[in-house]
């Protein structure tokens, strides 16, 4: 079962870039945690891409926002160079922190443990303050929900 409003939030420390771990500030300050399915693929591409065109917007909210895939941190690192993405990307290739926060997909066309499109806003104290994970890859991230959830 994912995460749940109200639940406290596992801790997370995973490769940025090949060789480059990173912590998230869990517990120190508020976080937003984007995971997504595929790096390239055209739905995450389109996700991630709003986040970079809205950027003022979701920087203004004070939070640290983060994407997760379970793509390798030598993708993850290339996608976000390549679309400019304005904040990290971290690399859940081992698939640990998708299980733990209850997103990672049995089999998503034919590929086993790839991560549910899902967003996490976590309170400074590491409380879950909003919690939205779909099983449809093809649904996009409700970003006015979240938007809300941070303010």
């Amino acid at each position: 079962m994912a995460v749940q409003k109200g639940d406290s939030a596992p801790a997370i420390t995973l490769p940025v870039r090949p060789k480059e771990m990173v912590e998230v500030p869990i517990g120190k300050e508020k976080v937003l945690l984007l995971f997504f399915p595929l790096a390239f693929s055209p739905v995450c591409t389109d996700e991630m891409c709003h986040m970079r065109d809205s950027w003022s917007e979701w920087e203004s909210l004070d939070a640290k926002v983060l994407g997760i895939s379970v793509d390798s941190p030598f993708v993850t690192d290339r996608f976000r160079t390549e679309e400019k993405i304005p904040f990290d990307i971290l690399s859940d290739f081992n698939k640990d922190v998708s299980a733990n926060y209850g997103v990672l997909h049995e089999e998503l066309i034919g590929l086993k443990g790839v991560a549910k499109r899902s967003a996490f806003v976590i309170d400074a104290d590491g409380t879950v303050a909003y919690a939205w994970v779909t099983d449809d890859p093809r649904v996009q991230v409700p970003f006015d929900e979240v938007k809300a959830a941070l303010k």
